[in-house]
């Protein structure tokens, strides 16, 4: 029987995906990637692979994942095997430099950005910088890296500390700081390459913000932060909590359209962009996520879901699947 093949190294984040294709009876299974072995000369089983591998592995201790999952993907692509999110996809999600390189192919705008090997070359590149610059890891994942510098000098001091930690491919972002005249950011998913719904986050606590339920429940790698269980914004006793997670209603703009044309574009079928509007009313897009996750606070309020969502599309792809190939390669 073929399945639904989902390559992950994070169960918590797979938990919703599995109810949705219970609820809904797709047939998958689980590859979980973080070490073992990979035969050549072996063929694939049937099915449709769902590659969910996270930028951010190597937090959780799945080091070289990414690299696995690389040669997973090559190995499925050479026996024509149904990938989603293939192994552009996958370059895309681990190297910032090379994201913002295919959106600027797409005429998508993103801000300046130099790419930096060193402290001495980090520092280097910020004395470039003529305002407020932010650092960030070019793999990276959950807003590793991100922090906010008034100054070259704040910089060096803070590569110069303890608290100083480098990228773990050895390349770190210096890139411009976008002030928006209100402290949020929207994040617009795809899934099937259809735009699925738009997302606005709060940015009041943090910059780059993890919208999957288990960062409000105490991911330490989370840039939510440990102590982050509230999912609301702090605000005066006589007023109600505003949601840091909200989906936009009727959500639309010229950019959902470059947005879908750049997944087609890359190999990928299921996502989240995040843009970033400044004071003048550009728009600057700062990040894609692969890996992408959904808030259930704010699906539950719009009555939406994305897991919801991905399993009816990659349930539809297993389908074309099975149509495709004789029965007897199916077993």
């Amino acid at each position: 029987m073929s399945k639904v093949y989902v390559l992950h190294e994070n169960d918590a984040w797979v938990e919703p995906l599995r109810v949705a294709f219970d609820e809904i009876g797709v047939p998958f299974a689980e590859w979980f990637v973080d070490d073992g072995l990979l035969d050549l000369g072996a063929e694939p089983p049937q099915g449709v692979f769902y590659n969910r591998m996270s930028a951010s592995s190597h937090t959780r201790g799945h080091r070289y994942a990414p690299e696995l999952t690389a040669s997973i993907l090559a190995w499925l692509g050479s026996h024509g095997r149904r990938v989603v999110n293939d192994s552009r996809a996958l370059d895309l999600e681990i190297s910032k430099v090379r994201q913002y390189e295919a959106l600027a192919r797409c005429g998508i705008r993103t801000p300046r950005t130099v790419a930096a090997v060193s402290k001495a070359s980090l520092v280097a590149a910020a004395r470039g910088f003529s305002g407020r610059f932010i650092t960030k890891h070019n793999r990276a994942g959950k807003g590793l890296g991100v922090k906010l510098f008034d100054s070259v000098a704040a910089l060096e001091a803070h590569v110069a500390s303890d608290a100083f930690e480098p990228s773990v491919d050895g390349i770190t972002l210096v890139q411009e700081y976008i002030a928006a005249p209100q402290p949020f950011i929207t994040r617009v998913e795809f899934v099937g390459g259809r735009f699925l719904y738009a997302v606005r986050v709060d940015t009041s606590l943090g910059f780059e913000l993890c919208p999957a339920d288990v960062c409000q429940v105490g991911d330490a790698f989370c840039p939510v932060g440990e102590s982050a269980a509230a999912t609301t914004i702090a605000s005066p006793a006589s007023a109600p909590a505003a949601p840091r997670f909200s989906i936009v209603d009727n959500f639309s703009h010229p950019i959902v359209e470059r947005y879908r044309r750049f997944i087609a574009d890359n190999g990928i079928g299921i996502a989240g962009i995040e843009f970033i509007t400044d004071r003048e009313g550009e728009l600057w897009t700062y990040d894609v996520n692969t890996n992408t996750n959904y808030n259930p606070d704010a699906e539950r309020a719009a009555g939406k879901s994305g897991m919801r969502a991905i399993a009816r599309y990659l349930g539809d792809e297993l389908r074309k699947v099975e149509r495709s190939v004789p029965e007897t390669m199916l077993a």
